[in-house]
C-alpha cells in the first residue's frame, strides 16, 4: 500500500433520509448538541451566493497547490456527495474553479469544503454550488499528485472520514460522525423545536427571564440594588 498516493473505496456513509432533515437545522444547534468540541474554523467561509450545505463526505487530502485527486474525486463523485479537501489550508495557489464546478455540478455533487484557495469567484457565485474554502487567487494548480481520497483528513482539528455527514450555512461548516449522525440529529431537532417556542414566547411578551439573575447568583454575582 502506497501511503499518501491511494484511492481507497468509501465503506460506509450517512443515509439520504438523516442528510435532508439536518438540511433544514442551522448548523450553530447541530453544534450546540455535539458540546461545541468540532469546528472546521473561521478560515472556511461560504463563496457561493445563498444556500445551506447538506451531504455525505467524499474525502480528499492533497499536497498544496496540486488538485490530480480532486479531479479524480469529482469523476468518482455520487449524487449528494460533499467533496471535502485538506489542501493544508495553502492559499497561494488555487485548487478549483469553474471548469471543475461545472463538472460537479454534472455529477450532482451537493458541494465542496476546500481547505484551500479556489478561483473564479464570479462564476462560483452565479452557479451557487455550496462552495466553503479558506480563500481566493487566481493563481492556478499543478496536477501531479500525490494525494489520497476516501481516508480520514483534519481542518483545524475536525475530523472527516469518508461517509460522514457535511453540513454548513452562513455561520461555516461541521462534521458529523456517520455513527453518531442520528443521536445528533434527535438532540438538535428538540433543540430547535425549544428555540422556536422561546422565540414565540418575546414576540408575545410572555418570555421568563428570571433565570439571569438565579444564574448571577449562584455563582457569587453582586447586584447592587
Amino acid at each position: 500500500m502506497t501511503i499518501g498516493f491511494r484511492i481507497m473505496k468509501r465503506r460506509r456513509k450517512v443515509q439520504a433520509a438523516l442528510v435532508e432533515r439536518f438540511h433544514a437545522l442551522p448548523v450553530a444547534n447541530v453544534s450546540d448538541c455535539m458540546s461545541r468540541m468540532a469546528a472546521a474554523g473561521p478560515a472556511l467561509r461560504p463563496l457561493h451566493r445563498n444556500g445551506k450545505l447538506a451531504g455525505v463526505a467524499l474525502t480528499v487530502k492533497t499536497r498544496p497547490g496540486d488538485n490530480l485527486l480532486l479531479h479524480k474525486a469529482i469523476d468518482l463523485a455520487e449524487p449528494g456527495d460533499v467533496i471535502v479537501v485538506d489542501g493544508g489550508g495553502d492559499l497561494t495557489t488555487a485548487l478549483m474553479g469553474e471548469i471543475m464546478l461545472y463538472l460537479a455540478v454534472a455529477r450532482g455533487v451537493a458541494g465542496f469544503v476546500i481547505n484551500g484557495a479556489v478561483r473564479d469567484l464570479d462564476e462560483i457565485r452565479r452557479i451557487n454550488l455550496p462552495l466553503y474554502a479558506a480563500g481566493i487567487t487566481h493563481r492556478g494548480p499543478y496536477k501531479d499528485g500525490p494525494g489520497e481520497i476516501n481516508v480520514p483528513i483534519a481542518i483545524s482539528g475536525m475530523v472527516i472520514e469518508p461517509g460522514d455527514l457535511i453540513i454548513g450555512d452562513a455561520d461555516g461548516v461541521l462534521a458529523v460522525p456517520a455513527a453518531d449522525a442520528e443521536a445528533v440529529l434527535a438532540a438538535a431537532e428538540m433543540k430547535q423545536s425549544a428555540e422556536e417556542k422561546e422565540i414565540a414566547a418575546i414576540h408575545a411578551g410572555t418570555i421568563d427571564r428570571r433565570w439571569v439573575d438565579a444564574a448571577l447568583v449562584a455563582k457569587g454575582c453582586k447586584i447592587e440594588a
